[in-house]
């Protein structure tokens, strides 16, 4: 169902949220779940409040474009949920809490998947993605999907994060002119506009860590396995991961736990518990962008010195400049598993003929012209195309060698050699102006050393330049998701409170 048909199914509810609209502003989860409990609230009313605003600023008031599909069957399912617990029955931690995920994530709920892309149109998976089926196990109800730059932003060069061709373009709810990031826009966005409780995103090399920073809200980039890729429209099996998007470090926590596989739950212990109290001693702070951004130096040097009042011991990085050969080779894996890991989806997803390989879909955007390619290209996947995955795989397989090197290499120097508990790092500068024109203008951003590593980072709103938020970053060694958050959420008590966002023309 498309979010323009949502005014006709909230006509049909049987109940009004009147006066209860301020209580459940930027609700939190374990919030939502106390309340639930002591019978407060329930799961058709909360699921009901998030998709009056989706109806409200999605396509109407500040038209923000985050949602591309709305579950017909949320308020059914809801109910469904409502009644369980009555009955004294519940199905996991997120029992009746609605949930967003992004429109790569394939789902049999009625909704397409599609990536934002012309050529997927309309196409419903046959089947759930592992992560979908954990959630519904766990009890939630998953009321949308998210917009996303189209293909994860690995369609073409000069793109502009948050659009895609089915979606339009999602807008920063801070200043509506400048950019949401990419390419899980749409996830960070509902969450930081308060369209949703809990969002999931999907990032290969920054895709969850810079919309989190520009929107001012909490997402983490687990480390690489923590959660199964099975069902999600990929760009490259060795780097992508999906991880939670949330308003707080505890939502955050708790929607991971659900989504971690069994082997991640072996490391992680009890997450939630462990994400209460912060054992990191010592950390890396990279001050590399103090010079030319005044308002990152402004919210590192808050950072440090509320560290610093905790006890924890702060070792300051002037530099942080990666190898220009990782992002070669970086690029070279992606290219090269993206040939490979989306043909394999496309036939395990039995995607119509007319599109089920990249060659087809290469042939139907240039059919179809400016309605599937508009202000920017297809060079990604034409790259893709070209790939021979037998005569290519030698270069491939030094170039994912070397690129997981040098990215292992920049982080261990800290959290071994010197024995840091994380690295934290700004996460990205502020957000610049949305350009269909020239694409994005990125200012500065730190994710690659973990995408490339697989090593784990959380990204929390840590400070603001003028009315656009600033994301710090936590990276820390593989399955140091629990220490991290831990420190995440000590830093979330002592900072200053996360901007609501204002719309702003």
């Amino acid at each position: 169902m498309r979010t323009s048909n949502l005014a006709a199914m909230a006509a049909l509810l049987l109940f009004s949220l009147t006066g209860t609209a301020t209580e459940l502003k930027n609700l939190t989860a374990k919030q939502a779940l106390t309340l639930m409990e002591q019978q407060k609230l329930s799961s058709v009313e909360l699921v009901t409040y998030y998709l009056q605003q989706i109806e409200k600023n999605n396509h109407k008031g500040a038209d923000l474009r985050a949602i591309t599909d709305i579950n017909r069957d949320a308020i059914k399912l809801a109910t469904r949920l409502d009644n369980e617990r009555k009955a004294g029955k519940i199905r996991g931690p997120l029992h009746g809490l609605p949930v967003v995920i992004k429109a790569n994530i394939a789902s049999k709920d009625g909704m397409p998947t599609t990536a934002g892309a012309l050529a997927l149109k309309g196409f419903l998976a046959k089947k759930d993605a592992e992560l979908v089926t954990q959630l519904k196990a766990a009890g939630a109800v998953i009321i949308a999907k998210s917009n996303l730059s189209e293909w994860a932003n690995f369609r073409g060069e000069k793109s502009a994060s948050g659009w895609s061709a089915l979606g339009g373009q999602t807008k920063n709810p801070h200043s509506l002119s400048k950019t949401p990031c990419g390419s899980s826009s749409g996830s960070g966005v509902a969450v930081a506009a308060d369209m949703t409780l809990l969002a999931v995103g999907t990032e290969t090399d920054g895709s969850i860590t810079c919309p989190a920073s520009v929107n001012g809200v909490v997402g983490i980039k687990p480390t690489h396995g923590a959660v199964s890729g099975e069902g999600i429209i990929p760009i490259a099996a060795s780097q992508d991961i999906a991880g939670p998007m949330t308003r707080t470090v505890a939502d955050a926590a708790l929607l991971l736990e659900v989504l971690a596989t069994k082997e991640a739950k072996s490391h992680y212990g009890d997450l939630t518990a462990e994400a209460r109290s912060n054992k990191a001693k010592k950390v890396a702070l990279v001050r590399a962008f103090d010079k030319d951004f005044p308002a990152v130096k402004t919210m590192l040097d808050q950072v440090a010195t509320k560290l610093q009042q905790q006890g924890v011991q702060v070792q300051n990085l002037d530099k942080w400049d990666l190898p220009e050969q990782l992002n070669k080779d970086e690029l070279t894996v992606l290219v090269y598993e993206f040939k490979r890991d989306l043909s394999q989806w496309l036939l395990d997803y039995q995607v119509p003929a007319s599109v089920n390989s990249i060659e087809k879909i290469v042939a139907f955007n240039q059919k179809k012209g400016k309605a599937a390619l508009a202000f920017y290209g297809q060079e990604y996947l034409q790259q893709a195309s070209a790939i021979n995955l037998i005569k290519d795989k030698a270069a491939y397989e030094a170039a994912l060698t070397n690129s997981k090197k040098l990215a292992k290499t920049a982080l261990d120097a800290y959290l071994t050699a010197q024995g840091v508990d994380a690295i934290l790092l700004p996460a990205y500068g502020p957000a610049w102006p949305i350009d269909h024109i020239n694409g994005d203008q990125f200012n500065f951003g730190t994710s690659t050393a973990a995408a490339v590593s697989g090593y784990p980072s959380v990204t929390i709103p840590a400070g603001m330049d003028g009315n656009l938020p600033l994301g710090l970053s936590l990276v820390g060694l593989k399955w140091s998701e629990p220490k991290l958050l831990g420190l995440a959420t000590m830093l979330e008590q002592q900072l200053p409170a996360r901007a609501i966002p204002a719309f702003a023309p």
